[in-house]
């Protein structure tokens, strides 16, 4: 039976590589996967999902007006879909995550969402809200602060200064987050 699986964790913990893993492991035993993006996350060009680390992989652009039900119908009759990746998850919104809760459940097909839990205000996304909400199985991805203790946090850094206040969205790379343990996020300590 399948699963809609929330994979989350804050940023620099290697959810994009992990995704691009999943994708090339069932692609190797001839598994067709359908690779889903957000069009909000175009820091590496729209359509495309890339780590950190220097790889990457084309990925369908999601609209906030997509339906992916519709979508995942439509490249299902072109070949049997085996599973749903999706990337930078936070960026949905609710009737994304129905519609993947759908595809699992009348499909039978898995779908495995990463993305981050909470915001650099430590708020929820929407996409993150109702992927806690939905998901059969939550699993988080570890990293670890400066100083070693696991990073449970984001912080936005604005002209080398760390900020608790802004926009929600506000697409960036290391040179405008990083991850903290909650004590160093609450203290605004970003470094010894």
């Amino acid at each position: 039976m399948a699963q809609l699986y929330y994979r989350y964790s804050t940023m620099n913990a290697g959810k994009s590589i992990e995704l691009i893993k999943v994708a090339y492991n069932y692609e190797e035993r001839g598994k067709k996967v359908l690779v889903l993006v957000p069009a909000v996350d175009d820091r590496f060009g729209k359509g495309v999902v890339s780590s950190r680390i220097g790889v990457s992989r084309e990925a369908i652009i999601v609209n906030d007006d997509t339906n992916l039900l519709k979508l995942f119908m439509e490249e299902n009759e072109n070949g049997k879909i085996d599973c749903v990746l999706v990337d930078e998850c936070q960026f949905l919104k609710k009737h994304h995550v129905q519609e993947l809760v759908e595809i699992v459940d009348s499909y039978d097909t898995p779908v495995m969402a990463y993305g981050l839990k909470n915001d650099f205000q430590n708020e929820l996304f929407e996409g993150s809200y109702y992927m806690l909400v939905y998901a059969d199985k939550l699993e988080e991805i570890k990293t670890i602060c400066w100083c070693g203790r696991k990073a449970t946090m984001v912080a936005r850094i604005v002209d080398g200064k760390f900020v608790k206040m802004g926009e929600q969205i506000v697409i960036g790379g290391n040179d405008m987050y990083i991850s903290l343990c909650r004590k160093h996020y609450n203290d605004g300590r970003l470094g010894e």
